[in-house]
């Protein structure tokens, strides 16, 4: 295992059931999508600290192929190592994960509520500035969140 930081793993960010199932290789090896995952591990850290509870990762980094089974756009921030898609059962549901973050001084690029079922939370590279763009995804669209 690669430890990132104290408590998520490289292996743990580019896990994926989807790459798995259908023999795609998910493991990342762009030097600039590595060096975005470590960045992403760093700001995960962030927010199990604000949580004060372990952050489960639904999924982070995503090479084309599996972005594209799952139908995202190819320009997701989980295409370059810098988003993940989270819950944190120990602390509450999605929206009160969403809501923390919101509530706190966590630098993002986009939280976004999707589904009432995890909460997105990306960035834009480190040093580049961060939009804190809040968003609701579910059966009815895209909306600002609140």
């Amino acid at each position: 295992m690669t430890k990132l930081t104290d408590h998520f793993t490289l292996e743990e960010l580019y896990a994926s059931e989807i790459a798995d199932r259908n023999k795609i290789d998910n493991i990342p090896k762009d030097p600039i999508v590595l060096k975005n995952l470590y960045f992403l591990a760093t700001q995960l850290e962030l927010v199990r600290s604000l949580l004060n509870s372990p952050v489960h990762i639904n999924s982070a980094y995503r090479c084309l192929g599996v972005n594209n089974l799952l139908g995202s756009k190819p320009t997701s921030a989980h295409v370059q190592g810098l988003a993940a898609d989270i819950v944190c059962p120990a602390f509450g549901n999605p929206r009160a994960v969403v809501n923390a973050i919101i509530g706190s001084n966590i630098q993002y690029d986009q939280v976004i509520l999707e589904y009432d079922r995890w909460c997105h939370i990306g960035f834009k590279p480190q040093g580049e500035p961060q939009r804190l763009q809040q968003l609701i995804i579910d059966k009815s669209g895209t909306r600002n969140y609140g």
